[in-house]
């Protein structure tokens, strides 16, 4: 059996891993981390909660780790990761700092919404590992503030969100300022074409590895649908919240509109809720997620800015308040649930015009969701 102590990582990688309480390496782990060690690019294609990000996170660490101190170069950035959204770019700078915490590797996060002095500050500490999103990244490049001649490493991760988001233009822009011998890293839930082209203009001979979720965890996330007209799904769900049992529950809506209006609705029935979506400045996002994750508020109404962004414990539920019209966003969506073993239910509430995007998902995933009621409201 593969395990952590015989991948010839670091001590001080080891220690941090074992007190994560991580078992065994998850598929993605087990397969990438060999690969990126031998420095080699990579394309790899898993879902979300595959354990993609120690999958890139830790060899990373441990060939920094291995760097002799140099005065000339040992504080530069070596390695550069882009992630769609300020949340997962948090999550992940999270994670390095876990893994990284008996090292003497730091980690820099930066990322639009919040003033440039905070992100300087971030950069005067002279992280070796940068995780950022594109455009403030960017930003800075073009400001002339960092310096990225030393970067030996590029990951992209959820490049196919990248695309969605309309970022293609600012990675190509960020690529074209970094040295063109480095190790490039690729991580996608889904294969698209633009996904396929991206990743062949950027990684050289790569080898590609596809971890497709574990048949023996779908059943842990049980899928309903409840064929509900728009304007009767918000009675729907407060009726949900009001008697039935959750810890905490996740509603994704199509807008930040909607959340917000949502939002308030529910909190009129005595239920404490709170909307996340991009309209938020960074301080109240993080504040948000910070009483979703200590359990002060119980349900959390979101768009697509965070259902890839987020990692919560013990989330028992993901309500779909609206389908979401790509397939794989759905799956993106309740992989929020049941995660670490755990089960958790998705709920999705489609309406007539709905209907065709729910043919799609089930397509997607080869089999029907569970219908709740047989007759639309």
């Amino acid at each position: 059996m593969i395990t952590f102590d015989s991948m010839n990582l670091d001590p001080a990688l080891i220690a941090a891993i074992k007190e994560e309480a991580y078992d065994k390496p998850t598929p993605i782990q087990e397969k990438a981390i060999p690969i990126i060690e031998r420095g080699k690019d990579l394309i790899g294609q898993a879902q979300t909660g595959s354990g993609k990000t120690a999958a890139f996170a830790i060899p990373i660490l441990n060939r920094l780790c291995k760097i002799a101190p140099e005065p000339d170069s040992y504080n530069k950035v070596k390695a550069i990761v882009l992630a769609p959204t300020r949340e997962l770019a948090l999550q992940i700078g999270e994670s390095f700092h876990n893994y990284g915490r008996y090292t003497s590797v730091g980690t820099g996060v930066i990322f639009g919404g919040v003033t440039p002095k905070r992100h300087m500050k971030v950069l005067k500490r002279e992280p070796r590992v940068i995780v950022a999103t594109p455009g403030r990244l960017l930003d800075f490049i073009q400001q002339d503030v960092i310096e990225l001649s030393d970067v030996e490493l590029l990951v992209l991760d959820e490049a196919d969100r990248m695309l969605e988001l309309g970022m293609l233009e600012d990675v190509k822009a960020i690529i074209r300022q970094l040295p063109k011998q480095r190790q490039n890293l690729l991580f996608s839930a889904t294969m698209s074409g633009p996904v396929k082209e991206l990743a062949k203009s950027i990684c050289k001979d790569p080898e590609t590895i596809v971890v497709k979720g574990e048949k023996k965890n779908l059943p842990k996330i049980t899928q309903y649908v409840y064929f509900v007209e728009e304007t009767h799904k918000a009675e729907r769900l407060i009726d949900f919240l009001k008697f039935e049992t959750y810890e905490s529950v996740l509603v994704f809506v199509r807008t930040k509109g909607k959340a917000d209006r949502l939002a308030k609705t529910i909190n009129i029935s005595n239920i404490r809720t709170r909307a996340l979506h991009g309209d938020l400045n960074q301080s109240e996002r993080v504040k948000v997620l910070t009483m979703f994750k200590n359990k002060e508020i119980s349900v959390l109404i979101a768009t697509d800015v965070a259902s890839r962004g987020i990692d919560i414990d013990r989330l028992s539920h993901v309500i779909n308040f609206n389908v979401p019209n790509v397939a794989e966003t759905y799956v993106h969506r309740i992989g929020r649930t049941g995660r670490a073993g755990e089960a958790g239910i998705s709920i999705s509430y489609c309406s007539k015009v709905e209907e065709p995007f729910l043919k799609r998902i089930e397509a997607l995933q080869g089999t029907k969701l569970t219908v709740k009621n047989k007759s639309q409201n």
